[in-house]
């Protein structure tokens, strides 16, 4: 009889208490760390707390960095398999790839990766299947090539800076060729394996190009002050597709602010925590587009930027 009481007590209690989040676990990943890896990261920790999962209570928060090579990203995902948290969020192409090859079962949410098609992640956007979905921040690149032309109206050539080893950044190679010609421009390639390769890289466009293009590449953005060194030295204007850049030294850039790309991505990994299966989620194209400009970088590389430009940006560092 007592505990018959007991369980109309517990019972009781249960429908009067509120709702916790029951304890979890999320492990996260990035080929390496850069200011926008790591507002993405930012990003997903604070939805995650937001929506009840407390660091330290009831979630634990797990991150690695492979530290720009690829064996040490393959070996932080067959970890995360075998430790089997609830949901691995990897950020980046590269380490979306690793972890994606190392589970067929725990959920995966990945972020900031330009084509999850082309980096044969999922096999529709729609509906991606399996364990796997996730965040792609594929960048407006035609909208990159219309800003470069309105603030350089004299430009014939891009200098693009990527490692040619990233999948993500050879996609991109292929959409700025097209929207390039569109334009009437050239582009000009110059790759990097690794970051110790960047400033080499970038110095082998001087005299080739008109202005430097970095794409959301991480080998190249780990390392983005050498690239910078030589543009201002050089007088070669330095665009960069990611906002967070520009205050590392480039003129500009469209882009998204992945600490917005991270809060997306962390709403997904919330869905999947309460019980909705990854493979039924969409994979979605981060929202949001800002224009941000650096008016120091720009007095160093020659540039002065037309009243347009100053208008519409988001924001300006001076």
């Amino acid at each position: 009889m007592r505990s018959v009481l007991l369980a109309a007590v517990a019972a009781t209690l249960a429908l009067t208490l509120p709702a916790k989040a029951e304890d979890v676990t999320v492990a996260v990943t990035a080929i390496v760390e850069h200011p926008a890896l790591d507002a993405a990261r930012k990003g997903v920790l604070d939805v995650l707390t937001a929506a009840g999962y407390k660091e330290g209570e009831n979630l634990k928060f797990e991150f690695q960095s492979a530290q720009g090579n690829p064996a040490t990203a393959a070996q932080i995902a067959r970890q995360f398999a075998g430790e089997g948290p609830n949901v691995i969020v990897p950020i980046s192409t590269p380490s979306a790839q690793a972890v994606v090859s190392s589970t067929h079962d725990i959920p995966v949410v990945f972020t900031a990766v330009s084509d999850p098609v082309g980096a044969q992640l999922v096999k529709n956007m729609d509906k991606p299947g399996g364990n796997v979905t996730g965040l792609s921040d594929m960048s407006p690149v035609a909208e990159h090539v219309a800003l470069i032309k309105e603030i350089l109206p004299n430009a014939k050539t891009i200098g693009y800076l990527y490692n040619s080893g990233e999948a993500n950044s050879v996609s991109l190679l292929a959409v700025l060729k097209v929207e390039a010609e569109k334009a009437g421009l050239k582009v000009v390639e110059s790759a990097a394996t690794k970051s110790a390769e960047v400033q080499g890289a970038a110095r082998a466009l001087v005299g080739r190009a008109d202005a430097i293009y970095v794409p959301t590449d991480n080998t190249i953005i780990s390392a983005l002050e050498g690239a910078v060194a030589v543009a201002e030295e050089a007088k070669l204007p330095l665009f960069t597709a990611d906002t967070d850049s520009v205050s590392r030294g480039s003129v500009a850039a469209l882009g998204f602010n992945y600490y917005d790309v991270g809060k997306q991505t962390g709403e997904i990994v919330v869905r999947i925590l309460k019980g909705e299966n990854p493979g039924d989620i969409p994979v979605k194209v981060a929202a949001g587009s800002d224009l941000v400009i650096n008016k120091g970088a720009a007095a160093k590389m020659g540039v002065t930027f037309p009243e347009s430009v100053l208008k519409r940006a988001t924001k300006t560092i001076d």
